[in-house]
């Protein structure tokens, strides 16, 4: 209800209609609605907030597409697996080698990302040409799918050179697009750029849950080229991905765009190799005048400015935190594999992580934090980060004891004929068609038949009324609920742990490094999925086992972990600008005393501590 009072009511149209506000007078005589052709919409824009808030309009366009890269990605991923065994007729062996293979590289990427990014073409850019690269892969390994392209080594040709430039288009973006986010905020707009880092992890869980929904369903039920539409199914996903590009690109005036710092490949080896080594000899030279140093690449300050020894010291400081934290992901990746295999052996699947995400990340911002925060408990970054790889290792304690529960059977379906008896075992596949070889062949369907039971057939003839099926092992009846609370456990660790570290990532780098920390915290879950892969190739354990083994260890690396972040000081990047630019500010002075003599009477400026 609006009274009879002239009001002014701004609303905020969604970027993703590339409208983003309307302002307009609603006059109670007439009761119509006109638009106000004043200068609001203009000094909207040129402010960059969204009505009422501290939150830059830009947001909305990032938020909108990382959820729909994200669509593209997970959507294209879950038909992997498939696409190679069905439709290339690859083995599972090579089909699991060339799908871990591809998530590595994924995560590997980042790294050349973040320095292209932050040494020579600017986040900005970096993302629209890495997306435009992406696209270029989506759209080839669309057209790998088409059967009528080619034949089989064209098809994988195609397939591969589209998954390695989707690997390096999504890889490069990365760090770049949550970094590109944290950018727009300003220096004291910290609480409102810690929600956004939420928000733009929803976003991620958002487009996961939707995809791998959609994608799948259109693999199977949509029918082209006389099968399953591959193509179709890999065709949405590049769709979504030229609409991500779309809606980025169209927020280009809003974005606050932060330069490089220069050529990427100088600039990466004078911060990463003469810098440190000139540090080193400099200091070795030096040993014999008993002079001392707070920190070894202070050495280095005869060659290099001051501020980018101090950046070089902030970045190591947090990539040397981040030496236990694969361990995590360790643990995280393993839903998507041996979580997976435990539900196959249960009577049915359950997906959970995605859809829990978007409910625990209010709840935890909403209820939780500001709970712990009345309790007067100070829950720092890296405190959050601990307490979460402490959930997760509970996690796979429940997930222990649910697999010691569990019925475990190491046969798949095979068949025994003897005589006129047919001995049948079920576990991680459903038998319900068997074909039997003699002077012809006989199809007997034997219908659905349950997890983990052991059945023996008779076969009087090979009609269905002269077969008879008798249970000798009771199938597996351990109701999948059971994975609830792991499933629980994981993602209230996921939002402590991943989140949090998304925008430490971000806090703790100086401006011009970070995509290259956002890339670091990225090469955390890469070297996670080589964890995993060690274990379970190398260790041979039964499956309860290695999950009490990765608990475990997982807690002695979450001690390492916290005695490491007690010693660490958190910085402040921006105040260190600022302190950088007052050095040179006074330098500038000493030199050219009118200045001096100028500044003299300024009253000095307090700081934010």
């Amino acid at each position: 209800m609006f009274n009879t009072s002239t009001q002014l009511h701004c609303t905020a149209v969604f970027p993703a209609f590339f409208s983003c506000l309307s302002c307009r007078k609603l006059h109670g005589d007439q009761g119509k609605w006109q638009e106000e052709c004043f200068t609001s919409k203009e000094s909207i824009f040129k402010s960059g907030k969204l009505c009422g808030t501290n939150y830059p309009l830009s947001i909305g366009f990032i938020v909108v597409n990382e959820f729909c890269e994200r669509f593209s990605y997970y959507g294209m991923k879950a038909l992997l697996t498939l696409y190679f065994i069905h439709y290339l007729h690859w083995d599972k062996n090579l089909s699991t080698a060339v799908y871990h293979a591809f998530s590595s590289l994924c995560y590997f990427t980042p790294v050349l990302g973040a320095l292209i990014a932050d040494s020579w073409l600017g986040k900005f850019w970096t993302i629209t040409y890495l997306s435009i690269l992406y696209v270029i892969g989506h759209v080839v390994k669309s057209v790998g799918a088409i059967p009528d392209v080619g034949d089989s080594t064209v098809h994988t040709v195609l397939s591969m050179l589209g998954l390695i430039l989707i690997a390096f288009g999504t890889g490069g973006i990365k760090p770049c697009v949550a970094a590109f986010g944290g950018d727009q905020f300003e220096e004291e707009h910290t609480e409102e750029r810690r929600k956004f880092f939420s928000i733009f992890y929803m976003s991620i869980n958002a487009g996961s849950v939707l995809s791998t929904v959609i994608t799948p369903i259109l693999r199977g039920d949509v029918q082209c080229f006389g099968g399953d539409c591959y193509a179709l199914a890999f065709g949405v996903p590049a769709a979504l991905m030229v609409v991500a590009l779309v809606v980025f690109v169209c927020g280009s005036g809003l974005y606050k765009k932060s330069p490089p710092e220069g050529n990427v490949m100088l600039g990466f080896k004078c911060l990463w190799i003469l810098l440190p080594q000139f540090a080193i000899g400099n200091r070795s030279k030096n040993s014999k005048h008993n002079s001392k140093r707070e920190h070894w690449l202070d050495w280095a300050e005869e060659k290099y400015p001051k501020h980018l020894i101090q950046e070089i010291k902030m970045v190591m400081r947090v990539l040397v935190l981040y030496i236990p934290l694969p361990m995590f992901w360790a643990l995280f990746e393993q839903q998507g594999s041996r979580w997976t295999l435990q539900a196959t052996r249960m009577n049915m699947d359950l997906m959970l992580n995605a859809l829990l995400i978007l409910v625990f990340i209010p709840i935890f911002d909403l209820g939780v934090y500001p709970l712990i925060g009345l309790c007067r408990i100070k829950l720092t970054p890296l405190r959050k980060m601990a307490t979460g790889m402490i959930i997760a290792a509970l996690a796979f304690g429940a997930a222990t004891v649910v697999e010691l529960n569990v019925i475990v059977r190491d046969f798949l379906c095979p068949v025994f004929l003897l005589f006129f008896f047919v001995t049948l075992y079920s576990n991680f596949q459903t038998c319900s068609q068997i074909v039997l070889s003699s002077s012809e062949d006989y199809s007997i369907d034997l219908g659905l038949l349950d997890f983990g039971a052991s059945y023996t057939v008779i076969l009087r003839g090979v009609s269905a009324n002269e077969q008879a099926v008798m249970e000798d092992v009771q199938a597996n009846n351990i109701n999948i609920a059971w994975q609830i609370p792991q499933y629980v456990l994981i993602t209230a660790g996921e939002v402590m742990f991943s989140i949090t570290g998304l925008e430490f990532s971000y806090s703790q780098a100086p401006a011009s490094m970070k995509s290259v920390l956002q890339a670091g915290w990225l090469m955390t879950v890469a070297f996670g999925n080589v964890i995993v892969l060690i274990v379970a190739e190398g260790a041979g354990l039964q499956q309860w086992t290695e999950f009490l083994l990765f608990g475990g260890l997982l807690v002695a690396v979450c001690i390492i972990f916290s005695i490491m972040a007690y010693f660490y000081n958190y910085v402040n990047p921006d105040q260190l600008g600022k302190d950088n630019d007052d050095e040179e500010h006074k330098d500038l002075k000493k030199d050219n005393p009118e200045m001096m003599y100028m500044t003299a009477f300024e009253a000095p400026k307090p700081t934010k501590m």
